[in-house]
């Protein structure tokens, strides 16, 4: 049995451990669902040192007979991309269920439901960053809305039904659209080599430009729905707002990853004329995010609606750094996926535990807390100083990657990709004045500080926000042959340096 395979059945066996338990064990419950976890993280640490950095082929491959008479199979692999993702999806599950201990109390389902739903998407989630059958990633794709939506609908808050349909029905569509295109692959498969939805298959055929444009298109509206990128985002403040800290970790921080990991996998690798067409548009669409999310973040009154628009700016970096089409662009916009994962797990645990405590998440409400509670305060302060991509913390390197692989092609879309980095300053810098210096906001004196869970779920996220300030070296050895492996199955090369005159 492959790693692969491990990590996608662990959970699946938990859930299943879980849902045998009485349901007035809820003790048990949690503690059967972190130690799933917990285990699949393990595995997961272990692969990762295990990988072969120096290979830029996918590796942990198994392959067998799925739906043969439509020529699917369940294959999978990973590359240095999907390695990174999955090991950081692997990380937050455990911190999200240790942070949110007591997040599934108010749900209509109770808590058994929670941890069922929590495992299945870790499985789901796993499986569409290692899918090597189009089909089968369409599959894990679709299948990760089942979960997400009752966690949001079921679990969340204030008008969460409607947020999650919100959610369901934008992510349905965009999933129709690469539905076409895949059929569409399909069939042509099915004139050049025979029927097939394998990737290394599909990304050989012989497609001409205006069917690679249509086909193209299917796919990439589907991921920039769920990435999200403008114009296509305004499904996420709403659930932002609604969901637990917990679920908007694993919303913002793990599933919006697969709509710019797509576009890498699958958008350049199988349209690459089609992309070369495009990358203007999309280099404008994230130049836009970028500042559009800056702008509505700096007027945001609510922590949730803050957090929720800071992501659009930061997905607006990873877009521009995949479409920048130079290594070291598209290395750091895989490097800022599993940051950004990080820094937003650090935001909504920390601001979700100012929010209970509180009782509002209205940021004029929060003053002071550096004096009240300071573990808690410094604990957001590090997350948003991240958030800004601070010299030092993880962010910084990979949007420095991102903004210095975009200018050797595009300067003035770099440009403007800067203007992004004051206004962070800006949106972070206004949220930690208000709510942990100045005088202590009435209500706030008797607010108590993190208790030991609340600090061990933290600790590692800070932790790593640190670590890979000053050590992104291991991540990036596994990341690197595979975004050049990209540029280069598409066709392109990173600019000549200019000489000086």
């Amino acid at each position: 049995m492959s790693f692969l395979t491990a990590i996608m059945l662990i959970p699946l066996l938990g859930s299943l451990i879980v849902a045998i338990l009485p349901k007035d064990k809820t003790k048990l419950i949690k503690q059967a669902a972190f130690a799933t976890s917990v285990l699949v993280a393990a595995i997961t640490i272990g692969a990762f040192v295990n990988f072969d950095s120096s290979n830029k082929a996918d590796q942990f491959l198994q392959d067998h007979s799925w739906i043969p008479s439509i020529g699917a199979d369940f294959s999978l692999g990973v590359d240095g991309i999907g390695m990174a993702l999955i090991l950081m999806a692997a990380i937050l599950v455990p911190i999200v269920i240790l942070a949110g201990w007591n997040e599934s109390q108010s749900g209509k389902w109770g808590v058994k439901t929670f941890y069922i739903l929590i495992l299945i998407l870790e499985t789901m989630m796993v499986g569409v960053f290692s899918a090597e059958d189009v089909f089968l990633f369409y599959v894990f794709f679709e299948a990760m809305l089942i979960p997400v939506y009752f966690l949001i609908g079921g679990y969340g808050q204030g008008n969460r039904a409607a947020a999650a349909m919100k959610f369901l029905l934008y992510s349905l569509f965009g999933g129709l659209l690469m539905l076409a295109a895949i059929i569409g692959l399909y069939v042509i498969s099915g004139n050049q080599t025979g029927h097939s939805f394998d990737i290394n298959t599909l990304s050989s055929l012989t497609i001409d430009q205006s069917t690679q444009n249509f086909l193209f298109l299917g796919f990439f509206i589907a991921f920039a729905i769920k990435a999200p990128l403008w114009p296509f985002h305004t499904w996420l403040p709403d659930a932002a707002r609604a969901s637990t800290p917990g679920t908007s970790i694993l919303l913002l921080g793990v599933l919006d990853k697969v709509g710019t990991y797509g576009m890498m996998r699958f958008c350049i690798t199988l349209f690459p004329e089609a992309t070369k067409t495009f990358t203007p548009i999309i280099i404008v669409l994230s130049v836009i995010s970028i500042l559009y999310g800056a702008f509505l973040a700096i007027g945001q009154k609510e922590i949730n609606g803050l957090i929720a628009f800071t992501s659009i700016s930061h997905f607006g970096f990873i877009t521009l750094g995949i479409f920048s089409m130079t290594s070291q662009g598209m290395s750091g916009a895989t490097l800022y996926m599993v940051n950004h994962g990080f820094s937003t797990a650090a935001l909504f645990m920390v601001g979700g535990w100012m929010i209970s405590r509180r009782g509002s998440s209205k940021i004029e409400d929060f003053g002071g807390l550096q004096r009240v509670t300071p573990i808690m305060a410094w604990c957001f302060f590090i997350a948003g100083m991240s958030a800004l991509a601070l010299p030092g913390l993880s962010s910084f390197v990979s949007e420095f990657l991102v903004l210095v692989g975009t200018f050797t092609r595009y300067p003035v879309a770099a440009i403007f990709g800067t203007v992004g980095i004051i206004l962070a300053a800006l949106y972070v810098l206004i949220v930690v004045q208000k709510s942990l210096h100045g005088p202590t906001a009435p209500g706030n004196e008797g607010m108590s500080d993190l208790n030991l869970r609340e600090k061990v779920a933290i600790a590692p996220v800070i932790a790593l926000l640190v670590l890979l300030g000053f050590f992104p070296k291991p991540l990036l050895d596994a990341i690197n042959p595979a975004a050049t492996h990209v540029m280069v199955h598409s066709g392109v090369t990173d600019p000549a340096p200019k000489a000086g005159k």
